[in-house]
């Protein structure tokens, strides 16, 4: 799948610089364009794989390059003042080459949390390829702001976007881990799992041929009908030092029995990475039962792959979720030494951290309105005497 990504904010921004990194690695040329917007010049500055002239400073006039300071009200309205300058950046994009725009940004802070829905907006209203958002929320120590920030970009987000995928770093920081360390490893994650599941069916001249193949429509077709989803991934290292399709065995000793244990042991182990992909930890934690769609893509070397074990995944997905949408197919990666599985649980309505992350935002709020009227009250009796003998200059 080819696509368009646009980083709003500091996460966001880096986020798409990582998958630029990932896409010329990999030479699985899913990004055609990538543009960072950002409020804060240091946060542009810092990136490695985006071109400068894809690097968007905005609110200049407003903010002098230094960010909006967690406000994402500020975000959203310096956005849309200065989304022509976006314009700008996204008119160099050859959007007849995109399968779909790709909007990134961190929900916690200020320039993402507001610009993000902003600019999927726009980009709705002005092109005819879907617009996907992809939503970071913040982990639940990251202070009441940053919690109600999330919850009313995520409330934003997904009503401007085709369909918004999540990832929440609370389900992800390991404990006693630095913050920077942290959010690296993360966004390693993140492109690990997007990269793959966006990756599937760009196969170069020459490259290795899918048996049953994941295209862009399986995407655009499992990402229909909006809402939010959520993506599961589970790997395990395999030998890929050997040639032919079988396996040791079967190659050593040519014998029919051996090559077809081998199937079996090639089947039982796809259907094994799809229920720990599934079932482990999710981008966006969830129950899957009622999940209105799905995609299943295995990745890794052919001769690890077949059609029979990801037919055998694709019905227990069925199974598990109640959807009668699910599509399945494999990502024939040449030299790998792993087979992957990725899910892509589209729809999904019972999550728990959603309504956890709005309670908490609700309270933030009330404790916000009820500091700022003490604090006006304090202030009031501070500067004013109590007789009120004193007179202002003004």
């Amino acid at each position: 799948m080819k696509l368009a990504m646009i980083g709003f904010g500091q996460a966001g921004g880096k986020i798409v610089d990582k998958f630029v990194g990932y896409d010329a690695e990999q030479g699985s040329d899913i990004v055609r364009a990538a543009v960072a917007v950002n409020t804060a010049k240091a946060d542009l500055m810092g990136l490695n794989n985006i071109p400068e002239s894809q690097r968007v400073l905005i609110g200049q006039s407003r903010v002098k390059g230094h960010g909006v300071g967690a406000d994402n009200e500020l975000g959203a309205e310096i956005a849309e003042e200065d989304m022509d300058e976006v314009q700008g950046a996204i008119d160099s994009i050859p959007v007849h080459e995109v399968d779909a725009f790709l909007v990134i940004a961190g929900l916690g802070g200020g320039t993402g949390s507001g610009g993000a829905p902003v600019i999927s907006k726009h980009l709705k209203r002005i092109y005819t390829e879907p617009v996907y958002g992809l939503g970071i929320l913040p982990g639940s120590d990251e202070g009441g702001i940053y919690t109600l920030n999330a919850a009313r970009s995520f409330q934003t987000f997904v009503r401007e976007v085709d369909n918004l995928m999540v990832f929440d770093n609370d389900a992800w920081r390991k404990t006693g881990e630095s913050v920077q360390g942290g959010y690296d490893q993360i966004n390693d994650e993140i492109v690990k799992r997007f990269g793959i599941l966006f990756g599937a069916g760009e196969v170069e001249q020459g490259g290795e041929v899918a048996e049953s193949v994941v295209d862009s429509s399986e995407i655009i077709n499992t990402l229909a009908g909006g809402g939010v989803s959520t993506v599961g991934y589970a790997r395990e290292e395999v030998d890929n030092t050997g040639g032919g399709n079988g396996g040791l065995l079967s190659r050593l000793t040519g014998g029919e029995e051996e090559e077809q244990l081998d199937t079996a042991h090639t089947t039982n182990r796809i259907t094994s990475l799809v229920r720990k992909a599934a079932l482990g930890r999710l981008t966006l934690p969830c129950e899957i039962e009622g999940t209105e769609r799905a995609l299943l893509v295995m990745a890794g070397p052919p001769k690890y792959l077949n059609r029979k074990g990801i037919e055998r995944g694709r019905k227990w997905l069925e199974e598990q979720t109640g959807s009668m949408e699910v599509r399945g197919g494999d990502y024939p990666v040449r030299g790998a030494n792993f087979v992957a599985g990725v899910i892509l649980l589209s729809g999904v309505s019972n999550v728990p951290r959603i309504k956890e992350l709005q309670q908490v935002a609700i309270e933030a709020q009330e404790n916000i309105e009820d500091i700022r009227e003490e604090s006006e009250d304090n202030l009031e009796e501070l500067v004013n005497d109590d007789d009120d003998e004193l007179e202002s200059l003004f």
